[in-house]
């Protein structure tokens, strides 16, 4: 079998029985593309040799490409051999015989103050002078303004995904309990709760404002247009309240959501609630958080504990030194 047709049939066979995002199958099929286009398309399956893994890793980082982004498509790799095995036309996978050593980058999260996140939480209701009423289509001015402010305050609450929140349809909102049902990554589900009477009267109004809308379909958020708002309509949306809010730099989606990890833990949050509520699978993935807190925490006592404002004179045997 020819690498193309393997790849064809991965992702027609792996993507068919087996739930994952769209957007890891998209990643799927760039890597995949990208790695055939180095092999060759014509090249035998077979015969693609741990050598050729080591050059393609070797190609990448020459390249330009992060060792996140390396590992990213080398996991790909090793599901595509992987499936292949179990269907019997590899006898091993050629991933089993190297041993992929990129150095592990420590990149802290970004994150916004809690000052440029009230900025920017204002700046968005500022867009809404009036809340829109029954018979508002999406293409309004008023229920735009009242949509990106219904995204920001969803963002910041939850801390949920960029795409978690497009994904969103009417029926996850549970009135009664204040909170979302979110289909979170790897098919896992998860409730994201809403923590204030703000947030949660914001999106009462909206779900009210948006279920009187008929446009054949359940999407929670919508575009100008009528149809679902995609990441980067919300991404856009967010930069240009960002801009008239006088934040001097680009703001993401995903910055809110580091913004709610660190400022939970920087509250005093336990780890294990801020794992749940950002729909971490392993800790390991929430504690890089920690380091943040961390240097708050540090930053806060040098500055206001009594030790750096108290003179100590000390016996000999530590020197002369006063501190």
């Amino acid at each position: 079998m020819q690498l193309y047709q393997a790849v064809e049939s991965f992702l027609s066979g792996y993507f068919s029985t087996c739930q994952r995002s769209h957007k890891t199958q998209t990643a799927y099929t760039i890597d995949l593309g990208q790695f055939t286009a180095r092999m060759g398309s014509q090249v035998p399956l077979e015969v693609i040799a741990p050598d050729l893994l080591e050059q393609w890793a070797k190609a990448l980082t020459a390249s330009g490409y992060a060792a996140v982004s390396v590992r990213r498509k080398f996991a790909a790799l090793r599901v595509f051999f992987s499936y292949w095995v179990r269907r019997g036309s590899l006898t091993a996978s050629p991933l089993l015989r190297i041993k992929l050593d990129l150095s592990t980058e420590r990149r802290l999260p970004r994150a916004l103050s809690s000052s440029d996140a009230q900025r920017l939480l204002e700046r968005a209701w500022i867009e809404v002078p009036v809340l829109p009423t029954d018979g508002v289509q999406p293409h309004d001015r008023g229920f735009i303004a009242f949509r990106n402010a219904t995204s920001l305050e969803i963002l910041f609450a939850t801390g949920v995904r960029v795409g978690e929140l497009v994904s969103l349809d009417l029926g996850a909102w549970n009135d009664a309990d204040g909170a979302f049902i979110i289909q979170g990554k790897g098919a896992r589900q998860r409730v994201a709760v809403l923590p204030d009477a703000r947030t949660t009267d914001c999106v009462r109004s909206y779900v009210k404002c948006r279920s009187v809308m008929d446009l054949g379909h359940s999407a929670l958020l919508v575009n100008a247009s009528g149809k679902r708002l995609s990441a980067q309509g919300v991404a856009r949306a967010l930069n240009g309240v960002a801009v008239k809010s006088g934040i001097d730099r680009k703001i993401t989606p995903h910055m809110l959501r580091h913004t709610v990890a660190t400022l939970l833990l920087r509250h005093g949050a336990d780890i294990r609630v801020v794992q749940e509520v950002l729909g971490h699978s392993s800790i390991t993935m929430t504690e890089r958080y920690t380091h943040v807190s961390n240097e708050h925490l540090r930053s806060t006592l040098t500055a206001h504990h009594p030790n750096n404002h108290l003179v100590i004179r000390r016996p000999n045997m530590f020197g002369p030194t006063t501190y």
